[in-house]
């Protein structure tokens, strides 16, 4: 897959533990703990701590966007009910932003939902993530208008995306 500047963008679908996963996770604790307060050990132990296959087949994934070698971008989803997917951990490293890396993630990932059978994607992301908020409403996601409790720092924006069926 080619990115919007030329560059080679591949994705290789991986698991939440895979040594390939951490860098993205470990710069994405520290960006958390930049916008939000708080230590980043903090923010990567959550991070990490899912069940056991809730990014795996067959009710989730995970992808981690390479380009020579190095991971620049990555998310997972999970089974939020019987017609949705949760799209989770969701970031472009900021030394590669602003190359259409996190439009071709969303655009993957949102593909292979599609392929188990989803029909919608939900999301929430950090009220402090402003270019999160303009990346999933610039790919077709709407923000819903009923608010979400707090969670610590972070007032969570959600938003959902019903999901264009291939016609045969």
């Amino acid at each position: 897959m080619t990115a919007a500047n030329g560059d080679r963008l591949r994705f290789i679908a991986t698991a939440l533990q895979d040594p390939l996963a951490q860098p993205l996770l470990v710069a994405l604790a520290d960006e958390y703990a930049e916008r939000y307060g708080g230590e980043p050990a903090r923010y990567l132990a959550w991070l990490v701590d899912s069940p056991d296959g809730e990014f795996a087949e067959p009710n989730g994934g995970m992808l981690i966007g390479v380009v020579d070698g190095e991971p620049v971008t990555g998310g997972a989803f999970c089974r939020f009910d019987a017609e949705t997917a949760e799209l989770k951990r969701i970031w472009t490293h900021r030394a590669h932003r602003r190359r259409g890396y996190a439009t071709a993630l969303l655009a993957a990932l949102e593909s292979q939902i599609a392929a188990r059978g989803y029909t919608r994607v939900y999301l929430i992301t950090g009220d402090r993530q402003p270019e999160a908020e303009e990346l999933y409403q610039a790919t077709g996601y709407t923000r819903l208008a009923e608010p979400l409790p707090a969670r610590g720092p972070v007032f969570p924006v959600a938003f959902l995306k019903t999901l264009q069926r291939e016609r045969t």
